[in-house]
Parts: structure tokens; sequence; C-alpha cells
């Protein structure tokens, strides 16, 4: 009896010793866990960070991309304007021989 109750308390020792290990890895496990739970924490911030200042600037940028385009708008007419008024002018001018001179000799 006294060996069996000798080998019982060996088998008790072992399994009380397994569980502490279990126990030790849980709670590395549990540290490794922690950690990444924070860095996803400090990713998902930097993400909705990140989109906000994204949806800004694609407003900003909307917004100059309008103006932009209503500017070759208004340029584009001034200058058709422009030129219908050159053009009038130099058909309708007393001085037409004399312009076309002048401009002739300025674009050569």
């Amino acid at each position: 009896m006294t060996q069996q109750g000798a080998a019982l308390q060996t088998y008790n020792n072992e399994l009380v010793k397994c569980i502490e290990e279990l126990c030790f890895k849980r709670d590395e496990l549990n540290k490794q866990i922690k950690q990444e739970e924070d860095e996803k924490a400090r990713l998902q911030h930097d993400i909705r960070i990140l989109t906000e200042k994204l949806s800004r600037v694609n407003e900003s940028l909307a917004r100059r991309l309008t103006a932009r385009a209503e500017f070759d708008r208004t340029i584009a007419e001034t200058e058709a304007a422009y030129m219908k008024s050159v053009c009038f002018l130099f058909l309708h001018s007393p001085f037409t021989d004399t312009l076309q001179k002048n401009i002739l000799t300025r674009l050569i």
C-alpha cells in the first residue's frame, strides 16, 4: 500500500506541475492577446482619423475642381467674346489696312 500511495503522490505532483505550466502558458497568452487588442484599438483609431481626414480632403478637392471648371468656362467665354470684339473692330475699322500690317509685323 505504501508503494501505491507513493505512486499516487508522484502522479498528483506531476498533475499539479502540469496544471501550473498550463496556467503559466495561459497567462502568457493573455498578455499577447491584450497587446494585440491594444494594437487593434490603436489601428482602428488611426483608421477612423485618416478616414475623416480623407473625407475632408475629398470635399475640398471637389470644391476646388468645381471652382477650376468655373474659371476655365469663364476664361473660355471671355476669350471668345474678346476675339469677337477684336474681329469686329478689325473688320470695321477705318484703319483696317494699317492694323493688318501692324499685326502681321508683330506676328512675324
